[in-house]
């Protein structure tokens, strides 16, 4: 009997523990509704949608690298090209904007004599040869005056035949003591005057043909006529202020030439007789063979640039004077380039590893590939590649410094 109620009491017991401990249970799930209690619940909340966005946005920053990691870069080409050296034989050295002009300048005619302006025998932009007939005086002075020495001239003539027969006539009589000795020299002394007379009235005869030739102005050298300064029925005279007495203005453009100014720093590279190409700004497509045939002796100091003058080989009709132009002074290859050809690549396409070793990116299987290059001329423009290209290559020449070997590219453009 014993027994059963200790057996009793203890499940009594247990009952009750199980009966607080599910009501402390309870307890703890009934919600607080005292300031501390929501504060404390409203502080959980923020604490979650915090962890929430945190993750929310790393997961989207993952997918954002992930993205960009294979977008292509965007990139523009150019094709390597292998020079052929039976067409090309010389490389781009050294270039500058310039102008075209005349070996000699311009030539500007003015009148030896005074005189109306009777005819043009020319208009402008017509090309003219040495000796041809531009402009002509009113010359009708100038063929009277030429009449007169030529009246004066005869009268000379004649009376140094009389002073001649004269003094013969003297010696004649002299032999027979006719006459005296005086007279005889007085005959003679009238010769000599009427010989001088001669030689002075065939110099002024000289003179006034001269004067009748100046009225008709003729071409010094071949050239072009660039313009004409007075019109038909001025009055045109030698001298006077700057320019009064130009009637006509001609450019010799059988020595054509393009001038440049070279900076200083660059003179190291430009030579007397160095092979150059002009290229006038109005055919771009026109390329003219030439060469340096003038250093100018003084630098200007304000620019810090030296005046050069490249002489055209080849010019024609469509080179005119101070037509703008590029000058560009080349370098001729070596008999080694020659031997094997360099791959011409523009210097924009040039890259350095972190050796100072130079580099090109090209693109391979629309992938950018690093390939190693050896360089000819560094600093050139195109850069002559010996090494490490074989021509026909995209070489990439732009981008947005994310290349890297292996990372794929979108070609924008370019040029070959």
């Amino acid at each position: 009997m014993r027994e059963d109620e200790e057996g009793s009491n203890r499940m009594e017991e247990t009952a009750s523990q199980r009966e607080s401990q599910l009501r402390a249970d309870l307890g703890s799930l009934r919600i607080d509704r005292s300031a501390a209690g929501v504060d404390a619940g409203r502080r959980r909340e923020r604490r979650l949608l915090v962890v929430a966005a945190a993750l929310v946005l790393a997961a989207a920053g993952v997918l954002l690298v992930r993205s960009l990691g294979n977008r292509p870069v965007e990139v523009s080409v150019i094709t390597a090209r292998r020079l052929d050296p039976q067409t090309q034989r010389a490389m781009p050295l050294l270039s500058g904007a310039g102008y075209v002009v005349t070996g000699d300048r311009y030539v500007s005619l003015g009148v030896r004599v005074p005189g109306k302006i009777e005819r043009y025998f020319v208009q402008e932009g017509e090309a003219v040869r040495k000796g041809d007939p531009l402009v002509q005086l009113d010359d009708r002075d100038y063929r009277a005056a030429v009449a007169r020495a030529e009246a004066a001239l005869a009268v000379g003539r004649a009376n140094l035949e009389l002073a001649e027969a004269e003094l013969r006539r003297g010696l004649s009589l002299r032999q027979g003591n006719v006459i005296s000795q005086q007279e005889i020299e007085v005959q003679q002394n009238k010769r000599n005057v009427s010989r001088a007379t001669l030689a002075q009235l065939e110099a002024e005869l000289e003179q006034a043909r001269v004067s009748l030739e100046y009225t008709l102005l003729r071409a010094p050298s071949d050239g072009v006529v660039l313009a004409k300064l007075k019109e038909v029925g001025e009055i045109a005279v030698p001298g006077g202020f700057a320019g009064s007495g130009e009637l006509i203005r001609l450019a010799n453009l059988t020595d054509l030439r393009a001038e440049v100014d070279v900076n200083e720093a660059d003179l190291n590279r430009i030579r007397l007789g160095q092979p150059a190409e002009v290229t006038p700004d109005a055919y771009p497509d026109a390329h003219y063979a030439a060469e340096v045939v003038k250093l100018y002796p003084q630098v200007d100091r304000q620019k810090g640039t030296l005046k050069v003058e490249a002489r055209v080989l080849r010019p024609d009709n469509r080179l005119l004077p101070d037509m703008s132009a590029r000058v560009t002074f080349l370098e001729p290859l070596p008999a080694a380039e020659l031997a094997a050809p360099p791959v011409l690549v523009a210097g924009t396409a040039l890259r350095r590893d972190a050796g100072g070793e130079p580099f090109v990116w090209v693109v391979r299987n629309g992938a950018a590939a690093r390939a190693p290059v050896k360089i000819a001329n560094p600093g050139g423009d195109p850069a002559r590649v010996t090494e490490g290209l074989s021509g026909g290559e995209a070489v990439i020449v732009s981008d947005d410094g994310e290349l890297d070997d292996g990372r794929a590219v979108r070609v924008s453009g370019g040029s070959s």
